[in-house]
């Protein structure tokens, strides 16, 4: 507001002064001009009447002389001041007009109007630093479940499209270098309902900037940071930056749990995909052979080091090795879009293709040349840009690495679902039987739609019915939540994926567990067992029903009619 004002002011002080200086020339003119009153004596104008007569002047000339006619000396100063006054006038409304429509002066007060804003919201939120294709589709994902957020983004354009696109909810959005630690204070930094600061620009400096302010401003936050550069990360996590996220790495540790694990990768891609997606095939990665990988960047050296450790040979074709460096066995040069560069790397006899480059025309023709050569390739495509996800799909890869929407994904899930991470990385100590015997049991339960997600705490507010059970010594059973309040005998579809009990997590609890104060569920479940799902866990009739197959009579007006039955 100080600068909103500093602003108003350091425009308004030239028109500002001109008007006070018109108006005290022509008042000082009334007073001295001699004039004489309705007997023709001489009489002059005291400072009142002047004041008073100037004052109505500028906005009308209507009410005519007073006290007394004026003398021509008089009228003659009286019609130079108006025009004096008009000048005047019309040169501090163009200031004011140039002033609201100045770029600073509405930066200023939406700066003003966004920290009101934000001094006034009463729910956590997070703060997203960066709206570009990983940022637009995690505050998606996020207000999409119910999550609230706000967005700084330095460039206008992008920070303007957060108002257009078609969000579930407002976002307070403000457009500035998250880098500088003002701007990150007036989004909300120090709120006390600010409960998480995500770092996802395309800048790794910068986002180890704003991981670095975050945790020295705000301590206790939790801060999540994008990036693809090892150095940085490691300055990240120095600093206390509680997840790090680099979408090459984690691309590669899928591909390898593909390989090893194939159900357990299945799983988990059903698990991240949200709500309203289908189910995916399950994928195998061949090993049998050889693979070609186009591109030695961040990302070929990331699939590159997997491969190898999973004892499969690998042909790496880079067209500047002199930047990107090559591999201790040597690199093919070129793009990969020729077919002599291919055959040099025997693409007739591998197994598996990585186009990898950053440029997706590129990686799509590396692609189609490729299957002409070979038809039976295993193919990854890198998907630089979201807008090209149409013809990304119509080569029709077995895998697709999209750096941002892996970033989005692994940034909802720690945000709004914290216990499917600690699920998954859980069940990376199970072997494929386990997760092949689950990926079959989601399967039978949602068909072809993904399952839906919640996370469900024994609490007063989620789960009333059973807290006031467990409150007043009473036991219930997994099990028993599971049974369907319309037909007794049988199970919803749902699934208890894990059981959180203060520092112990328990994966597939069986259906004798029973529940106690402040356990944390994590539920799968198709598409009309939630919804009795909550039945059971907050109505206190409905809970007996489906523990003992009566009706518990609670109501005043219920058990009165029952005593005047019997």
């Amino acid at each position: 507001m100080k600068s909103i004002v500093f602003l108003i002011f350091r425009r308004m002080r030239r028109p500002l002064m001109t008007l006070l200086i018109t108006y005290a020339v022509s008042i000082a003119g009334m007073v001295l001009i001699p004039g004489q009153d309705a007997d023709g004596n001489p009489w002059r104008m005291d400072f009142f009447h002047a004041t008073y007569f100037v004052s109505f002047m500028a906005t009308t000339i209507g009410f005519g002389e007073i006290p007394f006619e004026f003398t021509d000396a008089q009228r003659l100063w009286v019609t130079l001041s108006m025009y004096a006054g008009v000048i005047s006038w019309l040169y501090a409304i163009g200031t004011i007009l140039g002033l609201v429509q100045d770029k600073t002066f509405q930066n200023a007060l939406s700066e003003y109007r966004l920290a009101r804003e934000i001094r006034d919201i009463r729910r956590p939120f997070y703060i997203i630093c960066g709206y570009g294709e990983t940022g637009s589709a995690l505050v998606k994902g996020l207000t999409d479940s119910g999550r609230n957020v706000v967005v700084i983004e330095i460039d206008e354009y992008r920070a303007n499209l957060v108002k257009v696109e078609n969000q579930r909810d407002y976002i307070p959005t403000l457009c500035g270098d998250a880098q500088k630690p003002l701007y990150l204070q007036e989004i909300g930094l120090e709120h006390p309902m600010c409960t998480a600061v995500v770092a996802v620009t395309n800048v790794n400096e910068a986002n180890l900037k704003i991981a670095i302010t975050s945790k020295l401003l705000h301590p206790n936050i939790k801060v999540i940071c994008r990036s693809d550069s090892h150095d940085v990360g490691n300055n990240m996590a120095s600093f206390g930056t509680d997840y790090i996220i680099d979408p090459y790495d984690t691309f590669a540790t899928s591909l390898a749990t593909a390989i090893q694990v194939p159900c357990l990768h299945l799983l988990r891609s059903w698990l991240f995909s949200g709500a309203d997606g289908e189910l995916k095939e399950p994928v195998y990665p061949p090993v049998e052979k050889h693979w070609v990988v186009c591109g030695y960047g961040r990302f070929g050296k990331a699939v590159y080091e997997r491969l190898k450790k999973e004892g499969i040979r690998v042909v790496v074709i880079e067209a500047a090795p002199e930047v990107t460096g090559s591999p201790a066995e040597g690199v093919i040069i070129g793009r990969g879009t020729e077919a002599s560069t291919l055959q040099e790397a025997e693409i007739e006899k591998a197994c598996g293709l990585i186009a990898g480059t950053d440029n997706d025309a590129n990686n799509l023709s590396i692609v189609v040349t490729a299957r002409t050569l070979n038809s039976d390739l295993f193919v990854i495509v890198r998907q630089n840009h979201m807008d090209n996800s149409t013809i990304i799909n119509s080569v029709k890869a077995d895998m697709v690495m999209n750096p941002s929407q892996i970033i989005a994904d692994k940034i909802r899930v720690l945000l709004a679902m914290p216990l499917l991470n600690e699920f998954i990385s859980l069940a990376y100590y199970q072997d494929n039987e386990w997760a092949c015997e689950l990926a079959s049991r989601i399967s039978g339960l949602v068909g072809r739609h993904a399952p839906t997600l919640v996370e469900i705490d024994i609490v007063p507010r989620q789960a009333h019915a059973v807290f006031e059970v467990l409150s007043n010594g009473g036991s219930v059973k997994l099990g028993e939540l599971q049974r369907d309040p319309w037909q007794r005998d049988s199970c919803l579809k749902c699934i208890v994926l894990m059981l959180e009990r203060h520092n112990d997590r328990i994966l597939l609890p069986p259906p004798t567990t029973e529940l106690k104060k402040e356990d944390r569920l994590l539920v799968c479940a198709g598409s009309s067992g939630l919804s009795r799902l909550y039945w059971n866990l907050q109505h206190d009739n409905v809970l007996s029903y489906v523990q003992t197959g009566e009706v518990a009579k609670h109501g005043w007006l219920w058990r009165k009619f029952s005593r005047k039955r019997k």
